[in-house]
């Protein structure tokens, strides 16, 4: 244990608190010691040699002398293996049922004495001793994987494994959730475990609060994810290949997953990028749908502290004429830090102040903590101990920690039951005027001195009714209280999209809301990592997503905060957070010059409130991003695949932040296709590179030529935004309108752009016809 870390524990949270959590480290270490011993020895083993084969729709199972192997496409395209009788459910990841198999696969022998599962997009290769091999109909190597190995407790209990896989020499890595150090993953070890990097992260900390075992692998191959669905704790081991000079001389990329547990099983899905975010989604669900007023900016601060602090607040914003569509309040407007309560000295009207911010415009958003505190006489306490909602230890007994209310216990959301009576308590959040919520501390965290930040990994859970110990539950568990909210939101308001995005989760978070960077340090590192996290996130199929602007652990200078609050203008969720000790983060404390600067930024994200619109409804149909890598649509541009620091904005913009301090130019690479300046209109054609002017007041964003995007008009109306295509080139784009707050579903709008004659002609498809666009159009780039 670190003397330091004790200290800067005691200082963060308290004397008092500092010398409880050093209890809870100690006790949880105990406990884990007497109820978790030593593996002691253990049995290894490997497939063995085939000895037949069983054929199933879609594929089959595949006998070998000391393991089986079950391989199955989906009738979407989609490849499941699972070894010794691993199937695709019970899973956390999975929505629903299983897919149905694709009845066109068949399982055939192979020239090579194994078997293959052949089907339209992929052919599924099975060797005699148990490597499993994907390729495409043109026989080219997408993935193979090498024969996996377990090692098995004499005295029996779980199994660890390993899985080493090859993948082609040009390869590049994205993807396991949430993290700093990318997108590219670059060769190194990357922990599946969610944790809380205790007050802050930087670029390169590791882990943090979102892993997933979800690769996405790019590669001139094709584009391919794989996702091993198990909930255990891991490590992933990434190589970058290496291309000889002459054939047969590379050496291929590596990627060995290293479980503590759980099934071995694997899902791929192949194709374009697009077209593997689509099949992701199929499996994993749709991504929930924010509300409109979520698209826009949001503003919260640890420490606001009171009723008239908010209302000061909301006001500079208007009398500034700022756009503000949301406030969150953050721990300090609860009793003592005590989920679902309310400071009433400090908040002595919250149902009357959410009724004045939303008449003029602003929703009030609530934090939500799901360690409740162990004091009879708490009404959540009392009402959980009722229904016995709380996590026990191996003993039986509620298992504790302690977070910002003091010694607490935890509700365990793998049990439906606990789920629906959690769900129950947001009522107490609604009747108090908010409009949504955001989950955090819920790895789950527990303060810790030393030691792994969370629950003892001894402490039991119901994983529905399966019964199991937090080595399993502890990835899931911000995941399953993120469904527990969603769906007590749903229930309680089933006329209104529920809004929710949560620290922590896992493969599937989506379904029920997004998530947003956590406690990312302050500095021009932290900046960089904020892009890093939504693109991953993105690419795991988690769209909606941003950083805290200006960092959340100190103060900003003036430039940065500006090139943060740029940055966040273009990401999914919006929104400025720090800590009590960290500052204040309105626009306005930062000085006239940059006053002027975020009201342009401000403004352009209300311009582009159609377009974020017409994007959160894409993602959901289609399972795409808002944000993604240069290389969406050209992943076969090798200089795409390693362009960190620009991306796309759906498929018309890319914007190319400002990451370094005194930074006025700065290098963009472009995809192909002519680009134009949002600013100056000056055209550049791709591939290639571009050197940008990036004054303080700006950063380079470029339209794709072609390209139709719905802002808003001055007059509040929608209109087309129109990028003139080059010459003998077409273009187009998709307009969602705004559905509100509810379900309607809306109208997806199709349009055409063409140059004739000098002119650039816009049309609108309307059943398979082309007419005359029934909106505004502003024609820009010729």
């Amino acid at each position: 244990m670190d003397v330091s870390d004790l200290v800067r524990s005691v200082k963060a949270v308290g004397t008092v608190q500092g010398l409880r959590a050093v209890r809870s480290a100690w006790r949880r270490q105990r406990t884990d010691a007497r109820e978790l011993p030593p593996r002691g020895a253990e049995r290894a083993r490997v497939p063995g040699v085939l000895t037949g084969v069983e054929p199933r729709p879609g594929g089959g199972v595949v006998r070998f002398a000391r393991s089986e192997l079950q391989v199955t496409v989906a009738a979407g395209g989609a490849v499941f293996w699972g070894w010794d009788g691993a199937g695709p459910l019970p899973s956390y990841a999975i929505d629903g049922d299983a897919p149905e198999p694709d009845a066109r696969a068949f399982l055939e022998p192979d020239k090579n004495g194994g078997w293959r599962v052949v089907s339209e997009r992929l052919t599924v290769a099975v060797s005699r001793h148990g490597a499993v091999e994907l390729t495409t109909p043109g026989g080219v190597v997408l993935r193979r994987e090498l024969p996996p190995r377990w090692w098995e407790p004499a005295g029996g209990g779980q199994s660890r494994w390993v899985q080493r896989t090859e993948v082609p020499a040009d390869a590049r890595f994205f993807g396991l959730g949430g993290r700093g150090a990318g997108p590219r993953l670059r060769d190194g070890t990357y922990a599946l475990w969610n944790t809380d990097p205790r007050g802050g992260f930087d670029r390169g900390d590791d882990p943090l609060y979102i892993t997933m075992p979800v690769q996405l692998v790019v590669a001139d191959a094709g584009t391919h994810l794989a996702f091993y669905d198990t909930t255990w704790e891991g490590k992933v081991v990434l190589s970058e290949g290496e291309e000889g000079e002459g054939s047969g001389h590379d050496r291929p990329g590596t990627s060995e997953m290293r479980m503590g547990g759980g099934p071995l099983r694997c899902w791929v899905v192949a194709g374009t990028p697009a077209r593997v975010l689509q099949g992701w989604t199929a499996l994993t669900g749709a991504p929930a749908l924010p509300p409109s007023w979520a698209l826009g900016t949001q503003h919260a601060r640890w420490g606001f502290g009171s009723e008239h602090e908010v209302r000061r607040i909301v006001a500079g914003y208007r009398e500034r004429d700022l756009p503000l569509s949301a406030l969150h309040l953050d721990i300090d407007h609860y009793d003592r830090h005590q989920v679902f309560t309310v400071d009433r000295a400090n908040f002595p009207d919250l149902p009357g102040l959410a009724k004045d911010l939303r008449a003029d415009g602003v929703r009030l958003v609530s934090i939500v903590d799901p360690a409740v505190r162990a004091e009879a006489g708490n009404a959540v306490y009392d009402s959980g101990v009722s229904v016995d909602a709380f996590v026990r230890d191996a003993r039986g007994r509620p298992a504790r920690g302690v977070v910002w209310p003091g010694e607490c216990v935890f509700p365990d959301f793998t049990a439906p039951r606990v789920r629906e009576w959690w769900g129950g308590l947001y009522e107490e959040r609604l009747a108090q005027g908010f409009s949504g919520v955001w989950h955090d501390m819920n790895e789950p965290a527990s303060f810790a001195p030393f030691g792994d930040p969370t629950l003892p990994r001894s402490s039991r859970h119901d994983l529905e009714g399966r019964g199991g110990d937090h080595r399993e539950a502890h990835n899931v568990y911000g995941l399953t209280m993120a469904r527990a909210g969603y769906e007590g939101l749903l229930r309680l308001r089933p006329d209104e999209r529920p809004f929710l995005f949560s620290r922590s989760g896992w493969a599937g978070m989506q379904r029920y809301g997004g998530t947003w960077s956590g406690d990312v340090t302050t500095g021009w590192p932290g900046l960089r990592a904020s892009l890093s996290l939504v693109m991953g996130l993105g690419l795991c199929g988690v769209p909606y997503s941003g950083p805290d602007v200006g960092g959340f652990d100190g103060r900003p200078s003036p430039e940065l905060y500006l090139r943060w609050l740029q940055l966040g203008a273009y990401l999914p969720l919006f929104r400025t957070h720090a800590a009590i000790w960290a500052g204040r983060r309105e626009p306005w404390e930062f000085g006239p010059q940059v006053l002027e600067h975020a009201r342009a930024a401000l403004e352009e994200r209300e311009r582009l409130r159609p377009y974020f619109m017409t994007l959160a409804q894409l993602a959901r149909l289609t399972g795409a991003p808002y944000v993604r890598p240069l290389w969406w649509g050209s992943s076969a541009d090798r200089a795409l695949r390693d362009c960190e620091d620009a991306f796309l904005l759906g498929d018309a913009l890319l914007v190319a932040p400002v990451f370094e301090r005194g930074g006025d130019r700065r290098a963009v690479r472009l995809p192909r296709g002519r680009w134009y300046d949002t600013v100056t209109g000056q055209a550049h054609e791709g591939p290639g590179q571009v050197l940008l002017d990036a004054p303080l007041s700006r950063i380079p964003v470029l339209a794709r030529a072609g390209s139709v995007i719905p802002v808003r008009g001055a007059d509040g109306g929608l209109e087309l935004e129109v990028w003139a295509p080059a010459a003998g080139r077409t273009g187009g784009g998709v307009v969602v309108g705004d559905a509100g707050d509810g379900w309607v579903t809306p109208e997806v709008e199709r349009f055409t752009t063409k140059l004739v004659r000098g002119r650039v002609v816009v049309e609108q498809i309307v059943d398979g016809g082309a007419v005359e666009p029934g909106r505004p159009v502003r024609v820009r780039g010729i």
